[in-house]
């Protein structure tokens, strides 16, 4: 995470306009209150690991240089990460690593099995009984670039997405690569280039028509839609788009917005989703289409793909988004202003008959939020360790385990208490 300008001068312990604030340290850490969720207030760990709220209770699956079922060390850079479902009940965890080329603890793989042989990220593959214990846990890809954050498919695969536009080794990346949930060992890593080649972050899939929403992590960044032209394969290609709120061509969306307001949008499309300079974004705002500050994770359910931008608001704090295939229309959903409230809004998940969840990746100690169907924001969990980002929430089918990462030093865990 970039230091933003709100960062530095926070830090430094003054406001851009001169003023003086709290001690540095006072600054970094302190967060006023919100209020009580659901699930009560979250109760101190004795092991320093997750504050929780009273009758849950957590569990340690996969970490950082433990030694999987297929000889290589689980990698570090814990991220985005997708839960499906398994034989006798398991659940198959997909798992993104973020790292870059020059990372010490990348994803293990042969050489013949890796996209670029000089790249460390890739995906894992981790198997949880339904008493949260570890099966097993493997590589499934391996050779890409800052897999950051994915998403799920109606057919049991993981849309991996590479946070980067570098060319490393003679090879191209920034693109989005698929993973089934089935595989019991590395896949072919084929690059979608359909999809658009730029800072990806996440994906979201309509189940009702097919088409693919995604976020792209850039202070100037668009938001995407591609239409396969066969969604049981996506290396058939397609057509990508990007989102034009109608009357407001090539808007900065991060400041100006009231919530709750449904905007009609039109789509524009991408002539060149795979060129050679990092353009898709550029050709994109050309032709109309409006910026996010700082795409993130994005979640289909209730009827809306949620997204949320990590530096939008008039405080740089983040905003979430939702936007109605059904309407064809775009909203502010939620928009606090207020690091104590929200703090740099990263992955995202919508559960059923339920709450949405999302990780925060922002200033000194990160939480998990939940947000109540009335757009309430509470606390559900803490991140005790360190001020490392969570990363990765998701929920087993049956919806009673939530999944979760915190990105360093690389720990994988299950969640479960009277949901």
């Amino acid at each position: 995470m970039n230091l933003s300008r709100r960062q530095f001068f926070t830090l430094a312990g003054v406001s851009a306009t001169g003023a003086v604030l709290l001690s540095p340290l006072q600054a970094f850490y302190a967060k006023p209150a919100i209020a009580a969720g659901p699930y009560g207030n979250l109760v101190p760990d004795p092991n320093g690991v997750l504050d929780l709220p009273f009758g849950f209770t957590y569990r340690r699956l996969s970490e950082t240089g433990q030694t999987m079922n297929d000889g290589y060390q689980v990698p570090g850079g814990h991220d985005g990460m997708g839960a499906f479902a398994g034989s006798n009940g398991n659940t198959i965890l997909i798992r993104n690593h973020e790292l870059a080329p020059s990372s010490s603890n990348g994803v293990g793989a042969p050489i013949n099995k890796k996209y670029n042989s000089n790249a460390k990220g890739g995906c894992t593959k981790v198997v949880v009984r339904p008493n949260r214990t570890l099966v097993s846990h493997r590589g499934v890809l391996a050779g890409t670039i800052r897999n950051c954050a994915g998403g799920p498919t109606p057919l049991g695969s993981w849309l991996t997405c590479e946070e980067t536009f570098e060319t490393n080794n003679s090879k191209k990346h920034g693109y989005v690569f698929e993973v089934p949930s089935s595989r019991t060992n590395f896949v072919t890593p084929i690059p979608l280039t359909a999809m658009g080649r730029f800072n990806h972050e996440a994906a979201a899939v309509d189940p009702n028509t097919g088409y693919i929403y995604m976020t792209e992590d850039r202070g100037d960044g668009l938001f995407y839609r591609f239409i396969p032209n066969d969604s049981n394969n996506l290396s058939a290609g397609g057509s990508l788009y990007a989102l034009n709120i109608t009357g407001l061509p090539g808007i900065n969306t991060a400041t100006g917005f009231i919530k709750n307001v449904p905007m009609a949008v039109e789509w524009v499309t991408i002539d060149n989703p795979d060129p050679t300079s990092d353009t898709v974004r550029t050709e994109g705002y050309n032709k109309g289409a409006a910026r996010f500050s700082g795409g993130e994770g994005i979640f289909y359910g209730s009827d809306y793909v949620y997204f949320t931008c990590k530096s939008g608001g008039s405080s740089g704090d983040g905003q979430i988004w939702r936007y109605s295939p059904g309407n064809n229309t775009v909203e502010l959903y939620i928009e606090p202003n207020d690091s104590g409230v929200l703090d740099n809004p990263d992955n995202i998940v919508v559960v059923p008959n339920r709450d949405i969840f999302l990780c925060e990746d922002g200033d000194g100690t990160d939480y998990i939020l939940g947000i109540t169907p009335t757009g309430t924001l509470y606390k559900f969990a803490k991140n005790a360790l360190n001020t490392s980002e969570f990363a990765g929430v998701c929920f087993s089918p049956d919806a009673q385990t939530m999944f979760v990462n915190i990105q360093n030093p690389g720990i994988t865990f299950a969640i479960w208490g009277p949901w």
